[in-house]
Protein backbone atom coordinates (compact mmCIF):
# COMPACT_ATOMS: atom_id res chain seq x y z
CA UNK A 1 0.00 0.00 0.00
CA UNK A 2 3.02 2.30 0.65
CA UNK A 3 3.48 2.41 -3.39
CA UNK A 4 -0.17 2.98 -4.47
CA UNK A 5 -0.68 6.43 -4.30
CA UNK A 6 2.99 6.63 -7.02
CA UNK A 7 1.80 3.77 -8.84
CA UNK A 8 -1.74 5.40 -9.39
CA UNK A 9 -0.15 8.71 -10.21
CA UNK A 10 2.56 7.30 -13.00
CA UNK A 11 -0.37 5.44 -14.39
CA UNK A 12 -2.40 8.61 -14.68
CA UNK A 13 0.55 10.38 -16.24
CA UNK A 14 0.88 7.51 -18.81
CA UNK A 15 -2.72 7.72 -20.21
CA UNK A 16 -2.65 11.53 -20.31
CA UNK A 17 0.82 11.68 -22.35
CA UNK A 18 -0.33 8.82 -24.50
CA UNK A 19 -4.25 10.57 -25.22
CA UNK A 20 -2.55 14.14 -25.71
CA UNK A 21 0.27 12.24 -27.98
CA UNK A 22 -2.30 10.20 -29.88
CA UNK A 23 -4.38 13.42 -30.78
CA UNK A 24 -1.53 15.57 -31.53
CA UNK A 25 -0.33 12.68 -34.49
CA UNK A 26 -3.87 13.27 -35.53
CA UNK A 27 -3.79 17.16 -35.93
CA UNK A 28 -0.32 16.71 -37.31
CA UNK A 29 -1.22 14.08 -39.66
CA UNK A 30 -4.37 16.48 -40.91
CA UNK A 31 -2.15 19.57 -41.63
CA UNK A 32 -0.23 17.42 -43.95
CA UNK A 33 -3.16 17.04 -45.79
CA UNK A 34 -2.48 20.30 -47.28
CA UNK A 35 0.32 20.39 -50.22
CA UNK A 36 4.03 20.58 -49.70
CA UNK A 37 5.83 24.25 -49.35
CA UNK A 38 8.75 25.40 -48.32
CA UNK A 39 9.38 27.44 -45.33
CA UNK A 40 13.18 26.69 -44.88
CA UNK A 41 14.64 30.13 -45.81
CA UNK A 42 15.75 32.78 -43.67
CA UNK A 43 16.30 30.73 -40.06
CA UNK A 44 17.17 33.60 -38.35
CA UNK A 45 14.34 36.12 -39.50
CA UNK A 46 11.74 33.60 -38.57
CA UNK A 47 13.46 33.01 -35.21
CA UNK A 48 12.96 36.99 -34.73
CA UNK A 49 9.38 36.17 -35.84
CA UNK A 50 8.79 33.72 -33.70
CA UNK A 51 10.04 35.64 -30.59
CA UNK A 52 8.12 38.50 -31.26
CA UNK A 53 4.96 37.49 -32.32
CA UNK A 54 4.18 34.41 -30.25
CA UNK A 55 6.24 34.68 -27.00
CA UNK A 56 6.84 38.63 -26.73
CA UNK A 57 3.36 38.83 -28.79
CA UNK A 58 4.56 42.07 -30.26
CA UNK A 59 0.98 42.64 -32.25
CA UNK A 60 -1.18 42.47 -28.99
CA UNK A 61 0.45 45.79 -27.71
CA UNK A 62 -1.60 47.45 -30.03
CA UNK A 63 -3.84 47.66 -27.41
CA UNK A 64 -2.14 47.34 -23.83
CA UNK A 65 -4.62 46.48 -21.33
CA UNK A 66 -5.65 43.85 -23.09
CA UNK A 67 -1.93 42.96 -24.25
CA UNK A 68 -1.11 43.36 -20.55
CA UNK A 69 -4.02 40.67 -19.19
CA UNK A 70 -3.18 38.21 -21.88
CA UNK A 71 0.79 38.35 -21.28
CA UNK A 72 0.24 37.59 -17.60
CA UNK A 73 -1.97 34.50 -18.65
CA UNK A 74 0.77 33.34 -21.31
CA UNK A 75 3.92 33.63 -18.91
CA UNK A 76 2.32 32.77 -15.90
CA UNK A 77 0.92 29.56 -17.48
CA UNK A 78 3.83 28.87 -19.19
CA UNK A 79 6.52 29.52 -15.74
CA UNK A 80 3.82 27.56 -13.79
CA UNK A 81 5.04 24.46 -15.85
CA UNK A 82 8.09 24.79 -13.44
CA UNK A 83 6.23 24.11 -10.63
CA UNK A 84 4.26 21.17 -12.22
CA UNK A 85 7.29 19.14 -13.26
CA UNK A 86 8.12 19.42 -9.39
CA UNK A 87 4.45 17.94 -8.71
CA UNK A 88 5.11 15.33 -11.32
CA UNK A 89 8.44 14.29 -9.86
CA UNK A 90 7.16 14.03 -6.52
CA UNK A 91 4.08 12.08 -7.97
CA UNK A 92 6.59 9.68 -9.32
CA UNK A 93 9.59 9.41 -6.11
CA UNK A 94 6.94 9.48 -3.60
CA UNK A 95 8.78 12.83 -2.36
CA UNK A 96 7.13 15.89 -1.04
CA UNK A 97 8.72 19.48 -2.71
CA UNK A 98 11.49 17.98 -4.15
CA UNK A 99 13.52 20.72 -5.09
CA UNK A 100 13.71 22.03 -2.03
CA UNK A 101 16.55 19.99 -1.00
CA UNK A 102 18.38 21.28 -3.66
CA UNK A 103 17.93 24.70 -4.57
CA UNK A 104 17.73 25.63 -0.88
CA UNK A 105 16.65 29.33 0.09
CA UNK A 106 16.30 30.11 -3.70
CA UNK A 107 13.13 27.48 -3.84
CA UNK A 108 11.09 30.52 -1.76
CA UNK A 109 12.05 33.13 -4.19
CA UNK A 110 10.28 30.85 -7.26
CA UNK A 111 7.60 29.48 -5.23
CA UNK A 112 6.34 33.19 -4.52
CA UNK A 113 7.27 34.29 -8.32
CA UNK A 114 4.60 31.72 -9.30
CA UNK A 115 2.71 32.65 -6.67
CA UNK A 116 2.18 36.36 -7.89
CA UNK A 117 1.57 34.93 -11.48
CA UNK A 118 -0.91 32.40 -10.59
CA UNK A 119 -2.59 35.60 -9.08
CA UNK A 120 -1.97 37.61 -11.86
CA UNK A 121 -3.27 34.61 -14.51
CA UNK A 122 -6.39 34.78 -12.09
CA UNK A 123 -7.29 37.86 -12.23
CA UNK A 124 -6.99 38.28 -15.71
CA UNK A 125 -9.15 35.09 -16.16
CA UNK A 126 -12.00 36.90 -14.13
CA UNK A 127 -11.76 39.99 -16.52
CA UNK A 128 -11.70 38.08 -20.04
CA UNK A 129 -14.89 36.38 -18.34
CA UNK A 130 -16.53 39.47 -17.33
CA UNK A 131 -15.32 40.93 -20.90
CA UNK A 132 -17.15 37.81 -22.66
CA UNK A 133 -20.24 37.43 -20.53
CA UNK A 134 -21.57 40.82 -18.53
CA UNK A 135 -19.87 43.55 -20.97
CA UNK A 136 -20.18 41.31 -23.69
CA UNK A 137 -17.75 43.10 -26.28
CA UNK A 138 -19.08 42.30 -29.68
CA UNK A 139 -16.81 41.20 -31.46
CA UNK A 140 -16.61 37.85 -28.70
CA UNK A 141 -20.25 37.29 -29.01
CA UNK A 142 -20.94 37.22 -33.26
CA UNK A 143 -23.17 34.43 -34.65
CA UNK A 144 -20.26 32.25 -35.36
CA UNK A 145 -19.26 31.25 -31.88
CA UNK A 146 -23.16 30.70 -30.92
CA UNK A 147 -23.29 27.61 -29.18
CA UNK A 148 -19.82 25.34 -28.57
CA UNK A 149 -17.14 28.28 -29.54
CA UNK A 150 -18.73 30.53 -26.66
CA UNK A 151 -19.13 27.67 -23.67
CA UNK A 152 -15.04 26.46 -24.98
CA UNK A 153 -13.82 29.85 -24.71
CA UNK A 154 -15.75 30.06 -20.98
CA UNK A 155 -14.29 26.79 -20.04
CA UNK A 156 -10.94 27.28 -20.21
CA UNK A 157 -10.85 30.86 -18.68
CA UNK A 158 -13.09 29.43 -15.75
CA UNK A 159 -10.54 25.72 -15.82
CA UNK A 160 -7.58 28.68 -15.36
CA UNK A 161 -9.50 30.35 -12.23
CA UNK A 162 -9.72 26.93 -10.85
CA UNK A 163 -6.01 25.58 -11.23
CA UNK A 164 -4.78 28.66 -9.89
CA UNK A 165 -6.97 29.01 -6.85
CA UNK A 166 -5.91 24.82 -6.25
CA UNK A 167 -2.33 26.22 -6.52
CA UNK A 168 -2.45 28.81 -4.16
CA UNK A 169 -4.83 26.59 -1.88
CA UNK A 170 -2.26 23.74 -2.01
CA UNK A 171 0.50 26.62 -0.84
CA UNK A 172 -1.52 27.82 1.76
CA UNK A 173 -2.50 24.46 3.44
CA UNK A 174 1.20 23.35 3.31
CA UNK A 175 2.56 26.70 4.58
CA UNK A 176 0.37 25.88 7.36
CA UNK A 177 1.41 22.56 7.99
CA UNK A 178 5.12 23.89 8.30
CA UNK A 179 3.84 25.93 10.96
CA UNK A 180 2.11 23.16 13.01
CA UNK A 181 5.66 21.45 12.54
CA UNK A 182 4.20 18.32 10.66
CA UNK A 183 6.67 15.66 9.85
CA UNK A 184 7.29 15.57 5.83
CA UNK A 185 6.34 19.43 5.95
CA UNK A 186 9.84 21.17 5.94
CA UNK A 187 10.48 24.67 6.30
CA UNK A 188 10.32 26.65 2.79
CA UNK A 189 9.97 30.20 4.31
CA UNK A 190 6.85 32.52 3.95
CA UNK A 191 4.77 32.81 1.21
CA UNK A 192 3.84 35.77 -0.84
CA UNK A 193 0.10 35.10 -1.64
CA UNK A 194 -0.69 31.87 0.42
CA UNK A 195 0.99 32.94 3.45
CA UNK A 196 -1.67 35.43 3.84
CA UNK A 197 -4.24 32.37 3.61
CA UNK A 198 -2.30 29.71 5.76
CA UNK A 199 -3.53 31.97 9.82
CA UNK A 200 -6.92 30.80 8.19
CA UNK A 201 -6.27 27.31 9.22
CA UNK A 202 -4.72 27.92 12.46
CA UNK A 203 -7.75 25.68 14.41
CA UNK A 204 -7.95 23.36 11.97
CA UNK A 205 -6.20 19.89 13.11
CA UNK A 206 -3.32 18.84 11.34
CA UNK A 207 -5.32 15.50 9.64
CA UNK A 208 -7.45 17.74 7.66
CA UNK A 209 -5.23 20.40 6.37
CA UNK A 210 -2.72 16.76 5.00
CA UNK A 211 -6.27 15.71 3.61
CA UNK A 212 -6.58 19.21 1.79
CA UNK A 213 -3.31 20.10 0.99
CA UNK A 214 -3.44 16.41 -0.49
CA UNK A 215 -6.57 16.86 -2.26
CA UNK A 216 -5.45 20.17 -3.67
CA UNK A 217 -2.52 18.54 -4.60
CA UNK A 218 -4.25 15.94 -6.77
CA UNK A 219 -6.96 18.03 -7.74
CA UNK A 220 -4.79 20.65 -9.31
CA UNK A 221 -2.29 18.03 -11.19
CA UNK A 222 -5.18 16.11 -12.35
CA UNK A 223 -6.82 19.16 -13.78
CA UNK A 224 -3.31 20.29 -15.37
CA UNK A 225 -3.46 16.77 -17.02
CA UNK A 226 -7.09 17.22 -18.09
CA UNK A 227 -6.35 20.84 -19.23
CA UNK A 228 -3.42 19.05 -21.83
CA UNK A 229 -5.77 17.02 -23.07
CA UNK A 230 -8.46 19.71 -23.42
CA UNK A 231 -5.89 22.25 -25.46
CA UNK A 232 -5.74 19.76 -29.17
CA UNK A 233 -10.04 19.72 -28.89
CA UNK A 234 -9.79 23.54 -27.87
CA UNK A 235 -9.24 26.51 -29.48
CA UNK A 236 -6.70 27.11 -27.11
CA UNK A 237 -4.59 24.47 -28.82
CA UNK A 238 -2.70 28.19 -30.29
CA UNK A 239 -0.80 27.89 -27.09
CA UNK A 240 0.80 25.50 -28.64
CA UNK A 241 0.97 26.32 -31.82
CA UNK A 242 1.24 29.92 -32.38
CA UNK A 243 5.28 29.09 -31.93
CA UNK A 244 5.35 27.35 -35.11
CA UNK A 245 2.49 29.25 -36.77
CA UNK A 246 4.70 32.58 -36.16
CA UNK A 247 7.75 30.28 -37.32
CA UNK A 248 6.39 29.71 -40.57
CA UNK A 249 5.17 32.83 -41.39
CA UNK A 250 5.33 34.21 -44.86
CA UNK A 251 7.98 36.96 -44.96
CA UNK A 252 6.79 38.94 -48.15
CA UNK A 253 4.95 41.71 -48.06
CA UNK A 254 1.58 41.44 -46.97
CA UNK A 255 -0.12 42.81 -50.13
CA UNK A 256 1.88 40.43 -52.36
CA UNK A 257 -0.34 37.85 -54.11
CA UNK A 258 1.03 34.83 -55.17
CA UNK A 259 0.88 33.75 -59.05
CA UNK A 260 -0.51 30.58 -60.14
CA UNK A 261 3.06 29.40 -62.69
CA UNK A 262 0.75 27.42 -64.81
CA UNK A 263 -1.71 30.22 -65.66
CA UNK A 264 1.34 32.19 -65.97
CA UNK A 265 2.61 29.78 -68.41
CA UNK A 266 -0.36 29.50 -70.14
CA UNK A 267 -0.33 33.19 -71.26
CA UNK A 268 3.18 32.76 -71.96
CA UNK A 269 2.71 29.95 -74.31
CA UNK A 270 -0.34 31.74 -75.94
CA UNK A 271 2.16 34.96 -76.74
CA UNK A 272 4.91 33.19 -77.38
CA UNK A 273 4.26 29.53 -79.09
CA UNK A 274 7.59 28.76 -79.83
CA UNK A 275 8.35 28.56 -75.81
CA UNK A 276 5.89 25.58 -75.10
CA UNK A 277 7.15 22.35 -74.52
CA UNK A 278 5.56 19.49 -76.08
CA UNK A 279 5.09 16.97 -73.68
CA UNK A 280 3.78 19.72 -70.69
CA UNK A 281 0.98 18.27 -69.19
CA UNK A 282 -2.29 20.66 -68.33
CA UNK A 283 -2.71 21.73 -64.77
CA UNK A 284 -4.70 18.97 -62.98
CA UNK A 285 -6.71 22.01 -60.76
CA UNK A 286 -7.11 25.70 -60.52
CA UNK A 287 -7.37 27.02 -56.79
CA UNK A 288 -8.21 24.97 -53.93
CA UNK A 289 -11.96 23.17 -53.46
CA UNK A 290 -11.36 21.97 -50.70
CA UNK A 291 -8.77 21.32 -47.68
CA UNK A 292 -6.36 18.71 -49.75
CA UNK A 293 -5.77 21.44 -52.19
CA UNK A 294 -4.88 24.05 -49.70
CA UNK A 295 -1.28 24.63 -48.33
CA UNK A 296 -0.05 23.02 -45.03
CA UNK A 297 0.31 26.15 -44.13
CA UNK A 298 -3.22 27.69 -44.69
CA UNK A 299 -3.82 24.63 -42.37
CA UNK A 300 -1.81 24.89 -39.60
CA UNK A 301 -3.74 28.80 -39.34
CA UNK A 302 -6.86 27.12 -39.18
CA UNK A 303 -5.47 24.80 -36.13
CA UNK A 304 -3.71 28.05 -34.75
CA UNK A 305 -6.43 30.56 -34.83
CA UNK A 306 -7.55 31.86 -31.27
CA UNK A 307 -11.10 32.87 -32.32
CA UNK A 308 -10.38 36.29 -30.92
CA UNK A 309 -12.36 38.03 -34.18
CA UNK A 310 -9.39 41.11 -34.32
CA UNK A 311 -8.97 39.84 -38.04
CA UNK A 312 -13.49 39.87 -38.21
CA UNK A 313 -13.69 43.66 -35.97
CA UNK A 314 -11.03 44.66 -38.70
CA UNK A 315 -12.60 43.26 -42.03
CA UNK A 316 -14.19 46.24 -43.93
CA UNK A 317 -16.82 43.63 -45.23
CA UNK A 318 -18.16 42.59 -42.18
CA UNK A 319 -18.31 46.14 -41.03
CA UNK A 320 -20.54 47.14 -43.12
CA UNK A 321 -23.03 44.40 -42.90
CA UNK A 322 -21.63 41.47 -45.41
CA UNK A 323 -21.63 38.07 -44.21
CA UNK A 324 -18.16 37.66 -44.51
CA UNK A 325 -15.96 36.94 -41.55
CA UNK A 326 -12.23 35.75 -41.68
CA UNK A 327 -12.70 34.31 -37.90
CA UNK A 328 -15.58 31.94 -39.78
CA UNK A 329 -13.44 31.21 -42.71
CA UNK A 330 -10.62 29.82 -40.23
CA UNK A 331 -13.50 27.80 -37.80
CA UNK A 332 -14.68 26.21 -40.82
CA UNK A 333 -11.51 25.19 -42.26
CA UNK A 334 -10.69 23.54 -39.01
CA UNK A 335 -14.10 21.90 -38.75
CA UNK A 336 -13.47 20.48 -42.11
CA UNK A 337 -10.51 19.30 -41.56
CA UNK A 338 -11.38 17.45 -38.49
CA UNK A 339 -14.25 15.82 -40.68
CA UNK A 340 -11.95 14.56 -43.27
CA UNK A 341 -9.93 13.31 -40.14
CA UNK A 342 -12.26 11.48 -38.98
CA UNK A 343 -12.91 9.92 -42.29
CA UNK A 344 -9.61 8.95 -42.56
CA UNK A 345 -9.42 7.37 -39.24
CA UNK A 346 -12.77 5.04 -39.70
CA UNK A 347 -11.45 4.51 -43.13
CA UNK A 348 -7.62 4.14 -43.45
CA UNK A 349 -8.30 6.49 -46.40
CA UNK A 350 -10.47 9.64 -46.86
CA UNK A 351 -13.48 8.27 -48.75
CA UNK A 352 -15.44 10.96 -50.90
CA UNK A 353 -18.03 11.89 -48.46
CA UNK A 354 -19.55 14.47 -51.48
CA UNK A 355 -18.37 17.49 -49.34
CA UNK A 356 -15.98 20.07 -49.80
CA UNK A 357 -14.33 23.49 -47.96
CA UNK A 358 -16.06 25.68 -51.00
CA UNK A 359 -19.90 25.47 -50.63
CA UNK A 360 -20.60 22.96 -48.12
CA UNK A 361 -18.57 25.39 -45.38
CA UNK A 362 -18.14 28.70 -47.08
CA UNK A 363 -20.69 30.24 -49.05
CA UNK A 364 -19.87 31.88 -52.31
CA UNK A 365 -21.76 35.06 -50.53
CA UNK A 366 -18.81 35.39 -48.36
CA UNK A 367 -15.89 34.62 -50.58
CA UNK A 368 -17.38 37.50 -53.43
CA UNK A 369 -17.75 39.93 -50.06
CA UNK A 370 -13.65 40.32 -49.35
CA UNK A 371 -12.33 43.08 -50.91
CA UNK A 372 -8.14 41.38 -50.47
CA UNK A 373 -7.73 44.52 -48.44
CA UNK A 374 -5.41 42.27 -46.09
CA UNK A 375 -6.78 43.99 -42.75
CA UNK A 376 -7.44 40.71 -41.37
CA UNK A 377 -4.12 39.73 -42.05
CA UNK A 378 -2.72 43.09 -40.75
CA UNK A 379 -4.24 42.11 -37.48
CA UNK A 380 -3.85 38.80 -36.20
CA UNK A 381 -2.03 38.71 -32.97
CA UNK A 382 -0.21 35.12 -34.60
CA UNK A 383 0.08 35.68 -38.40
CA UNK A 384 -2.74 33.36 -39.70
CA UNK A 385 -4.02 34.32 -43.25
CA UNK A 386 -7.58 33.99 -43.89
CA UNK A 387 -7.35 36.00 -47.19
CA UNK A 388 -4.96 32.73 -49.08
CA UNK A 389 -7.90 30.88 -48.72
CA UNK A 390 -10.47 32.87 -49.73
CA UNK A 391 -8.02 33.86 -52.63
CA UNK A 392 -7.52 30.12 -53.37
CA UNK A 393 -11.34 29.65 -53.08
CA UNK A 394 -11.98 31.98 -54.94
CA UNK A 395 -9.56 30.52 -57.94
CA UNK A 396 -11.74 27.57 -57.83
CA UNK A 397 -14.75 29.26 -58.51
CA UNK A 398 -13.78 31.15 -61.06
CA UNK A 399 -11.42 29.00 -62.84
CA UNK A 400 -13.44 25.63 -62.49
CA UNK A 401 -16.55 26.43 -62.40
CA UNK A 402 -16.31 29.79 -64.14
CA UNK A 403 -18.67 31.08 -61.53
CA UNK A 404 -18.27 34.88 -61.36
CA UNK A 405 -20.50 37.75 -60.92
CA UNK A 406 -21.30 39.82 -64.25
CA UNK A 407 -18.81 42.60 -63.81
CA UNK A 408 -16.07 40.54 -63.33
CA UNK A 409 -16.57 38.64 -66.40
CA UNK A 410 -16.90 41.53 -68.21
CA UNK A 411 -13.56 42.62 -67.15
CA UNK A 412 -12.20 38.73 -68.22
CA UNK A 413 -13.00 39.58 -71.20
CA UNK A 414 -11.81 42.99 -71.83
CA UNK A 415 -8.20 41.82 -70.39
CA UNK A 416 -8.10 38.53 -72.42
CA UNK A 417 -9.38 41.00 -75.73
CA UNK A 418 -7.68 44.54 -75.00
CA UNK A 419 -5.00 43.33 -72.61
CA UNK A 420 -6.99 46.06 -70.05
CA UNK A 421 -9.47 46.11 -67.94
CA UNK A 422 -11.71 48.88 -70.06
CA UNK A 423 -13.79 48.05 -73.23
CA UNK A 424 -11.17 49.85 -75.35
CA UNK A 425 -8.75 48.41 -77.84
CA UNK A 426 -5.37 48.88 -77.57
CA UNK A 427 -5.27 50.92 -80.55
CA UNK A 428 -7.92 53.37 -79.03
CA UNK A 429 -6.19 53.23 -76.22
CA UNK A 430 -4.51 56.80 -76.39
CA UNK A 431 -7.14 58.35 -78.94
CA UNK A 432 -7.41 60.65 -75.72
CA UNK A 433 -4.59 62.44 -76.01
CA UNK A 434 -5.49 64.05 -79.41
CA UNK A 435 -7.76 66.31 -77.54
CA UNK A 436 -5.37 68.07 -75.53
Amino acid sequence: MQYLPQAIFILITGFAVWFFSKKVIAIRRNILLGKDENFSDQPGLRLKNMLLLAFGQKKMFRYPFVALLHLAIYVGFVIINLEVLEIVLDGIFGTHRLFLEYIGSFYSFLINSFEILALLVLLSCLIFLARRNITRLKRLNQSELDGWPKTDANLILITEVVLMSLFILMNASDRALQLKGQPGYHETGNFVISGLIAPLFNNVSAATLVGIERSAWWLHIIGIFAFLNYLPWSKHLHIILAFPNAYFARLELQGKFRNMPSVQNEVLYAMQPETAPTDAAPPSKFGARDIMDLSWRNLLDAYSCTECGRCTAACPANITGKKLSPRKIMMDTRDRMEEVGRNISANKEFKDDGKSLLHNYITVEELRACTTCNACVEECPVSISPLEIIVELRRSLVMEESNAPQEWNSMFSNVENNFAPWKFSPQERDQWTKEL
